[in-house]
């Protein structure tokens, strides 16, 4: 066998939460792309066939079922984007000091949380 160096891996890597919202990112891009895309694509579908398939659409999404999926939605974007805010920092060259990326990697997640919840009680209490 050759004697060369192995790659690193998470074993070798000590975990922490900057490859937790690094993950969390890719998930909630995914997430946002099919789930996101899937009920895009069936409210416009819903609005151009008429009354009555725009009304079966409120109905599913007005249900406890289709709350959680919106709001899961919602979660999703606001954890994304603040998680994409901060890739963008580390992209111009800022924030990869060990307490600065370790404290905007906790932090990016719980403002998504609190935007998330911002936003939902804007909805609802108007």
């Amino acid at each position: 066998m050759a004697n060369r160096p192995i790659a690193p891996h998470l074993q070798i890597w000590k975990w922490g939460p900057h490859m937790a919202v690094s993950i969390l990112h890719r998930i909630t891009g995914d997430g946002l792309a099919l789930v996101g895309l899937g009920v895009l694509l069936w409210w416009l579908g819903a609005m151009a066939a008429g009354p009555d398939a725009y009304a079966t659409f409120e109905a599913v999404m007005g249900s406890p079922l289709g709350m959680v999926v919106l709001v899961g939605l919602s979660w999703a974007f606001f954890t994304h984007m603040m998680s994409g805010l901060r890739h963008f920092v580390l992209d111009i060259g800022a924030g990869y000091e060990l307490d600065t990326n370790k404290t905007w990697s906790i932090l990016a997640p719980v403002i998504g949380i609190l935007l998330t919840a911002g936003f939902w009680a804007l909805v609802l209490l108007k």
